[in-house]
């Protein structure tokens, strides 16, 4: 076949091509979803609330058995397998309420402007936060002891065993503020850093421009900047360019 005859042949099969790949991105269909049922089944799952309670129990208990009481376990005799059960129970609570706040989270990105699931990430972060309290002071306890008490009880190998976390929770010794310092700040974290994030990612799921006539989200926006196609490349830059101008924000 000539050379001229094979050019042709072969750009009379480029426009199928396109149209096939076309018709393939839309047999696409619903997109993939994140499958949270190794955490929980549902956001409204019992297992939720009873995690919850469980949670608030075991935090209560906890508080009431070692606060304050630290600086007294680590000298004794024992110290190294008191503090080790201290810290053993420290970390199961620890790994509930980072379950529970996981999946909270992990629901809520799954859709920012589904306000069922806004209600339900605010609920369980003012929850956990106002759980986790009963927690705060263990730490700061754990880096008011002696080096040298602690250091002796880290010997035994069941508190050794937390050393690398102990050594890493000790480096915040510096920056330690005032008990009830640190308890404010860490009940304004709802109202303060945790809102903004949350207003700001119900803000950004909520953006819409208007890419050759369609409505798209800010992702998809975002990922029309990189296409291959100058002209869809261009589309969504003026998009971007237009919604700016018209609210006075500066482009993502």
């Amino acid at each position: 076949m000539p050379a001229a005859a094979k050019k042709k042949s072969r750009s009379a099969k480029r426009p199928a091509r396109k149209a096939e790949k076309s018709t393939q991105t839309r047999a696409l269909g619903k997109l993939p979803e994140w499958n949270l049922a190794d955490l929980y089944p549902s956001h409204d799952s019992p297992q939720v609330q009873r995690d919850l309670e469980r949670a608030d129990a075991d935090c209560v208990a906890f508080e009431e058995t070692y606060k304050g009481k630290l600086a007294g376990l680590a000298g004794d005799a024992d110290a190294g397998p008191k503090l080790a059960e201290a810290v053993k129970r420290y970390e199961a609570i620890d790994d509930l309420l980072g379950r529970l706040i996981s999946f909270a989270s992990l629901f809520y990105v799954g859709n920012t402007a589904d306000p069922v699931r806004a209600k339900f990430y605010g609920d369980m972060q003012e929850r956990v936060t106002a759980t986790s309290l009963h927690l705060l002071f263990f730490t700061l306890e754990l880096n008011r002891l002696d080096d040298t008490a602690l250091e002796n009880a880290m010997a035994d190998p069941a508190l050794g065993h937390y050393r690398p976390w102990i050594e890493d929770v000790r480096k915040e010794k510096p920056y330690q503020l005032e008990d009830r310092v640190e308890e404010l700040f860490h009940e304004k974290s709802v109202t303060g850093a945790g809102a903004w994030n949350r207003l700001f990612d119900e803000t950004m799921g909520a953006l819409r421009f208007t890419v050759e006539g369609k409505p798209l989200a800010i992702e998809q926006t975002l990922s029309l900047m990189q296409d291959t196609n100058q002209k869809k490349r261009r589309a969504a830059s003026e998009a971007l360019s237009k919604h700016s101008r018209r609210t006075g924000a500066s482009s993502p």
